[in-house]
């Protein structure tokens, strides 16, 4: 067994190459997957084709290739739109196993909509990672706009009796799936997303915030993610509103990392503009920073300049970007609803905390900025609490979990 197919139905894994925006799901199936083709398996990873001048079948390393295929119009598509073509994906992925005389031994589909397309490929287990969970995304909605539709949550309900295996990112979402999904605990196997622990690293901070511009008296905190309501972008402004007005003589500033802020600001997406408008109405103009997307290779010195990082989410079924945090020895304030937070052992458990409360999180990055010393004591202690969740060792267990599926 070692040919696997990756599903990546609605987002390609290069989509940063090729000028889009990403989240962390990119950063999973292709980091997983290089992993996986070190450990000797071959990898396609199968995307929708959303530009006609991207190459067809991108090699990206030894075992590894990105093949895009043609399932509707070659544009950009809202996820909603794209139910029509899955079956048209379905027939262009037959052919093209048939026409490269490729047979899967296991496909591992990445978000509900590739489960749907992983489900029509005929005498092929199929395991399913959702990465975000429907009904707890409805849960956090603050209007009908940010809901997720019927077709969603019976999609996810539908795919959680007839996946071979489910991949939880963590315990959290493994109970939401057994309590709130009816998926039999058997069906569940809990498999943190990994980091690439060469590339986040602890460096030192003096060259890090020279790198991306900022002095030694600047005191960054630093927000890294998609720009989304439910991350709650808008409670960590009010709570560094208060952090500024109860601390005037810090040089203290927020940075928020995501978006796409590359065309004018009408243009920006409806989160960016609210954001802004916070922004302005709590007069934050020069202390709160977007700064739009950055690479991989330049988040590390993002995390080393930064003081601390903070995700402040109303859901997040794990937080890759805290995973990267920590692997930098930077300390992370995350909200009691993420997955990693089971990460932070008791002796930091003053870096938790809750959902919408920006006077406890304004109280909580005051601790930490007013204690160096304390920050610089506690960064082999978070390093280590995320060494074992390098890709490699990731990639080991999803490979016994496909094993086990293969054989069984």
């Amino acid at each position: 067994m070692s040919q696997i197919a990756m599903i990546s139905f609605h987002t390609c894994p290069l989509a940063s190459e090729e000028g889009k925006e990403t989240g962390g799901m990119n950063v999973y199936v292709l980091e997983l997957s290089r992993a996986l083709t070190r450990m000797g398996h071959q990898v396609d990873i199968f995307t929708r084709s959303q530009d006609e001048h991207n190459k067809a079948i991108v090699e990206v390393a030894d075992g590894l290739r990105v093949v895009h295929l043609v399932a509707g119009p070659q544009t950009r598509l809202n996820k909603k739109e794209l139910f029509p073509y899955l079956s048209e994906f379905v027939e262009h992925y037959n052919d093209f196993c048939k026409n490269n005389t490729i047979s899967h031994a296991i496909i591992h589909a990445h978000y509900y909509l590739s489960g749907l397309i992983g489900l029509q490929i005929k005498n092929r287990p199929m395991i399913l990672s959702f990465h975000t969970l429907g009904l707890m995304k409805n849960l956090v909605a603050r209007n009908i706009e940010e809901k997720e539709d019927d077709k969603r949550i019976e999609a996810e309900m539908y795919l959680g009796k007839l996946a071979k295996k489910i991949v939880a990112p963590s315990k959290s979402d493994k109970n939401y799936l057994r309590y709130l999904y009816g998926v039999p605990q058997k069906t569940i196997e809990v498999i943190p997303p990994g980091v690439n622990t060469d590339l986040f690293r602890p460096m030192d901070m003096e060259s890090a915030k020279k790198h991306i511009g900022l002095s030694m008296q600047d005191k960054m905190i630093l927000f890294v993610g998609r720009i989304e309501p439910l991350k709650g972008i808008d409670m960590l402004m009010y709570a560094m509103k208060i952090v500024t007005e109860r601390n005037p003589d810090t040089k203290v500033c927020l940075c928020i990392v995501g978006g796409d802020i590359s065309q004018p600001q009408d243009a920006w997406s409806d989160t960016l503009r609210n954001l802004n408008a916070v922004r302005h109405t709590l007069n934050m103009s020069t202390t709160v920073t977007f700064v739009g997307q950055k690479s991989q290779e330049m988040l590390p010195y993002y995390y080393n300049a930064s003081e601390m990082v903070v995700m402040p989410s109303h859901y997040e079924s794990f937080g890759m970007s805290a995973l990267e945090a920590m692997s930098c020895g930077v300390p992370v304030i995350t909200t009691n609803v993420a997955g990693v937070s089971s990460l932070i052992d008791e002796t930091h458990s003053s870096l938790i905390t809750s959902v919408n409360n920006p006077l406890l999180l304004a109280t909580q990055i005051e601790h930490l900025l007013h204690l160096p010393e304390k920050r610089a004591a506690m960064r082999a202690d978070i390093r280590n609490n995320v060494l074992d969740l390098s890709w490699g060792n990731i990639a080991d267990k999803m490979s016994a979990l496909y094993r086990e599926v293969y054989e069984n």
